[in-house]
């Protein structure tokens, strides 16, 4: 763990993380996920969830069955809590900062119900079901709202103001926001997400139920815990460029994740991968691929770079926490996730893809990014424990 930065910036302590739980389409638990990244398998298959006959567009990633999202959250923040050692007693106490889109419940509430079915209602039910007695907050900032989370606990934590905190974050693919994507015309036609490659045509949804225990190292150290991966920084930006397409030179991102970079003390020739937002739309991708050249400099050439999306699809509210977990696992696997759906270089997104499923980290340290409507960025820095 680098202490080169100034306690002003980051806080005077170090933070870890120490539990981590995940459904996907892929199944359960991170290993079945990891391995899916790992080896380029996508998950996408026509939906059946729901009916997408009149759609443009049929496919996603998504866990068989109907899961229910408040179910799915009770037991990733217990799993979570357990992996990390934590008795009862000592999730007592616990804030929970929860991303999630809102409460499944409240498009089809009365207007008199409405108020009961907010998202912050709904967080604070979530911790009081997992026993966690502290604050709750809600995260409703598309697909940085768990990035954004993540931040907020590491920051406080830093800071003293917690010894821990768990981030949880919950989508599940539903009727009303394909049909919005596919209305915008944003889904891939051909079933494939193909970040960063010539012939990309849009994104595509994907489950994710996630939570994290982010704890201080001292803490952690205190109770013999093991880390799963120390959080060594993270950054945020707004560049306000348009409501839904990004800056195109990236600049935005790319102060994000300068900020990132300086928070944790970590030059770029440090960053060993980069699991970048790569949605597979064809502008979004052009700007990150323009970020990650403007942050990492002369480096950018030779970092690999993937995006797991292209395997467990777009998961909003929750990518990025699921991005973050995938990360983690990976760093600590010593292989990196393949960029799947590749099919040719795009000369807009020069960048050092993973497609052999054998890339190691060629460094200590990795990026996890996410961009999203509205012109928000975020960048989380990791590094072995």
């Amino acid at each position: 763990m680098t202490e080169s930065v100034p306690a002003a910036r980051r806080g005077p302590r170090s933070v870890v993380v120490t539990g981590a739980a995940v459904l996907s389409a892929l199944g359960r638990g991170v290993p079945p996920l990891l391995s899916a990244t790992l080896d380029g398998a996508p998950a996408f298959a026509p939906v059946l969830r729901f009916d997408v006959s009149g759609r443009q567009a049929d496919g996603a990633a998504t866990y068989p069955g109907t899961p229910v999202l408040a179910e799915e959250l009770d037991q990733a923040v217990g799993e979570a809590c357990d992996e990390a050692g934590l008795s009862a007693a000592q999730r007592a106490g616990l804030p929970l900062h929860l991303a999630v889109h809102g409460d499944p419940e409240l498009a089809r509430a009365t207007p008199e119900r409405r108020p009961a079915h907010g998202a912050d209602v709904f967080a604070d039910a979530v911790a009081r079901r997992a026993g966690l007695s502290g604050a709750s907050r809600a995260y409703t900032s598309a697909c940085v709202a768990s990035s954004t989370a993540v931040a907020d606990a590491a920051a406080a934590v830093a800071h003293g103001q917690a010894d821990r905190i768990v981030v949880a974050a919950g989508y599940l693919v539903e009727a009303d926001q394909f049909a919005v994507f596919d209305a915008g015309r944003a889904l891939a036609r051909d079933g494939r997400v193909r970040p960063f490659s010539t012939g990309r045509t849009g994104l595509l949804l994907g489950d994710g139920v996630v939570a994290v225990v982010v704890e201080a190292a001292s803490a952690a150290r205190a109770r013999r815990a093991r880390p799963l991966a120390v959080l060594a920084g993270w950054g945020r930006a707004g560049d306000a460029y348009h409501v839904c397409r990004p800056r195109p030179d990236g600049t935005g991102l790319a102060r994000a994740i300068t900020d990132a970079l300086h928070r944790g003390g970590v030059g770029p020739e440090r960053i060993g991968y980069v699991n970048a937002h790569g949605s597979g739309t064809q502008v979004s991708d052009t700007a990150e691929a323009a970020a990650l050249r403007l942050a990492l400099g002369d480096h950018a050439p030779t970092v690999p770079v993937s995006s797991t999306k292209s395997v467990h699809g777009q998961a909003l509210e929750a990518g990025a926490l699921l991005e973050l977990v995938v990360t983690i696992a990976a760093l600590s696997a010593g292989r990196l996730p393949v960029n799947a759906g590749f099919l040719g270089p795009d000369e807009t997104c020069p960048l050092n893809l993973v497609l052999d499923r054998d890339a190691r980290p060629v460094a200590d340290h990795a990026l996890s990014l996410t961009t999203a409507f509205g012109g928000a960025n975020t960048a989380l820095l990791v590094g072995a424990p």
